[in-house]
């Protein structure tokens, strides 16, 4: 695939990281030259597809966004760098708003300079908030924490500029999304991974409330995929599309099914219930109308690959988020990370 005689060149930030890095895979498999940009906050160099170019810096550095859009000219920008941390994003809220929502107003304001072709961004359902099941693309979002506003705003923002300058976009709603490449030592986000890696520590599980809260948990190849591909597809301009998994299932259910393919027994510790959304799953007829039906991942499935993948890496050592900006009402495990900031 060639614009004239120039190859593709595209941009992936948080390439590093997890949905990033099978982005950027697929997007060379589809004949995109491809730049990962990439702070390495939670992203690790081996995740790198080989053959992609890896620039080490924050999005929030805006003189080296505009760097790397003049020397490289991007056809395409990605944009999965973000600290995607519903829950913490009440304690780090500038942190939350300078990573997430300023970080993305450069590379905005860079591909509208730059006249990028289209900008895909990955937002999340947590723009909708609760209470609004199934949540489809027709509903106003209500984000109910910093970092679901945060993702509205971006998504609002590149409205205004193809309004203003005619900047093509593409949103992605992906949610809980799982699989190989997951940083499963972040204790504060990715349930699945939190519980491999309690899980290979010998740990109990760590359940904040009953375990009754559900999410519909999505295979990573079923949401970076579609992402990849989705440029070259004019259908897709300027539109918002859920994606992920239709079948919700209780956290209660999930322990059971990690549990099962590491060969062990449920060993729960319930904390207190931390303020969040009990209930969350999309309907994804807007994407199948546009990307197709898929043959989806079952969770059985995608667990029992992502199983095999966490033991052959092993567990990792928990990461304290440093810099917590309020400890007033810091959900419970969480209280003892040290202040630096």
């Amino acid at each position: 695939m060639k614009i004239s005689d120039k190859p593709i060149i595209s941009l992936v930030t948080g390439g590093a990281g997890f949905i990033g890095s099978h982005v950027a895979r697929h997007c060379q498999r589809i004949g995109h030259q491809v730049v990962v940009l990439d702070d390495l906050s939670g992203g690790f160099t081996d995740h790198l597809p080989e053959g992609v170019t890896f620039i080490h810096g924050s999005i929030c550095d805006a003189h080296l966004v505009n760097r790397l859009f003049e020397e490289y000219k991007f056809d395409y920008v990605y944009h999965l760098a973000a600290y995607a941390a519903e829950g913490l994003s009440h304690f780090i809220r500038r942190f939350n708003y300078q990573n997430n929502l300023i970080g993305s107003v450069n590379l905005i304001n860079a591909a509208v300079i730059h006249q990028v072709r289209c900008f895909v961004f990955t937002s999340s359902i947590a723009v909708y908030g609760k209470g609004q099941l199934p949540m489809t693309e027709e509903m106003v979002p209500m984000p109910e924490d910093p970092y679901g506003i945060s993702k509205y705003a971006v998504e609002l923002d590149l409205k205004a500029a193809h309004e203003m300058f005619g900047l093509n976009y593409i949103v992605f709603r992906p949610h809980n999304v799982y699989g190989p490449n997951q940083n499963i030592g972040d204790k504060y986000r990715n349930v699945i991974g939190i519980f491999m890696n309690q899980i290979m520590q010998e740990q109990p599980l760590t359940v904040f409330g009953d375990g009754s809260q559900t999410r519909a948990f999505s295979y990573i190849d079923d949401v970076a995929i579609p992402i990849s591909t989705s440029v070259q597809l004019p259908q897709a301009y300027q539109q918002v599309f859920n994606i992920g998994a239709d079948h919700p299932y209780t956290i209660n259910e999930l322990v059971k099914t990690v549990c099962q393919y590491f060969g062990v027994s449920p060993d729960v510790r319930y904390l207190q219930a931390r303020n969040e959304v009990m209930h969350a799953y999309a309907d994804h007829t807007k994407a199948k109308s546009v990307f197709g039906a898929s043959q989806a991942c079952s969770l059985q499935e995608g667990i029992e690959k992502m199983a095999q993948w966490a033991r052959e890496v092993g567990a990792r050592k928990s990461q304290e988020f440093s810099t917590i900006e309020i400890h007033d009402k810091l959900p419970q495990g969480w209280e003892n990370t040290k202040v630096t900031a």
